[in-house]
């Protein structure tokens, strides 16, 4: 045989075995699912759809939602309740189809609260550690909970964890949003001594949220407890200072802070009746407005930012 023909059946023999390679590569890039956390997803799912345009009379373009741990629990003790689960998930879908860019942060106090476990005698980083733990197990719950009704959904975590979730890259998480997914940050800020409240505060600014929403099972802000005192009286809108010189229960002084210094709003509002975010999310006065008296929402109209 020709010097000539070996090298044409050499280049034959090499393309149609760099034609398998790629199919073979591409086969597996489709069903490893990377970006999905770990979710085996075909490659015609891995395009996300198109985002929805805003919907008319929304409010915010996009928000920050903070849950606490104890509104998974629903009517128990401890835990994650699936039908408190489901019906959260079904909300957050909700206000995500009027075009709405959602982050959240979830708490853990459902399962471990680092400052509990300080006062029993625990070192307080070590608890701080194991709580933001479970605000990992949280956030995949819910993260599960959205994918099961076909939304995507990017948990990224503060505690590099990269078989569980996506580390927390702030230009990632913007694009998360962009693209239409939801997103939640897992795992706090990543450091103890720092609450889920200072975390959300934190990532709100960094992702450029126009406000935080902190979901709670009461209706605003009172003077005093209203479950022990039938007189209490809910304040329609408070400002940063209020609430720290009156030692007001909206966030922990280190989260309020943070808002004040860089003019974010915060609505403290009753999620336990359904729809009611998107109540707040199209503009109807509910809660407790938290924001400086003479600053304006950054969607009014001469707002910055």
């Amino acid at each position: 045989m020709s010097e000539k023909k070996r090298s044409a059946l050499k280049k034959d023999h090499a393309g149609k075995n760099g034609k398998a390679d790629d199919a073979a590569l591409e086969s597996n890039g489709a069903s490893s699912g990377a970006g999905t956390n770990g979710a085996g997803r075909r490659a015609e799912e891995l395009e996300d759809p198109p985002h929805p345009p805003l919907a008319p009379g929304v409010k915010y373009r996009r928000i920050l939602l903070k849950l606490s741990g104890e509104a998974l629990m629903g009517g128990g003790q401890y835990g994650i309740e699936p039908t408190t689960l489901a019906q959260i998930a079904d909300e957050i879908i909700d206000v995500h189809s009027l075009g709405v860019e959602i982050a959240l942060v979830l708490g853990g106090g459902n399962i471990f609260r680092g400052i509990a476990g300080s006062a029993q005698g625990m070192d307080r980083a070590h608890a701080d550690y194991m709580g933001m733990l479970a605000t990992v197990i949280n956030s995949l719950a819910l993260q599960a909970a959205l994918e099961s009704r076909g939304s995507r959904t990017r948990v990224l975590s503060a505690i590099e964890m990269e078989r569980l979730a996506e580390p927390y890259i702030r230009r990632r998480a913007i694009r998360h949003l962009e693209k239409g997914r939801l997103v939640i940050f897992a795992a706090g800020t990543g450091n103890p001594f720092f609450t889920t409240d200072t975390a959300a505060s934190l990532r709100a600014m960094e992702i450029g949220a126009e406000i935080v929403m902190k979901a709670t099972k009461v209706d605003g802000v009172y003077d005093k407890d209203p479950h022990k005192h039938k007189d209490a009286r809910m304040f329609r809108r408070l400002s940063y200072l209020d609430v720290l010189n009156r030692n007001l229960a909206v966030m922990d002084s280190t989260a309020i802070s943070l808002c004040r210094d860089n003019n974010l709003p915060i609505l403290v509002f009753n999620m336990t009746r359904p729809g009611n975010i998107r109540r707040v999310v199209l503009g109807e006065p509910l809660g407790t407005m938290v924001m400086e008296d003479r600053q304006k929402s950054r969607t009014e109209p001469g707002a910055s930012g």
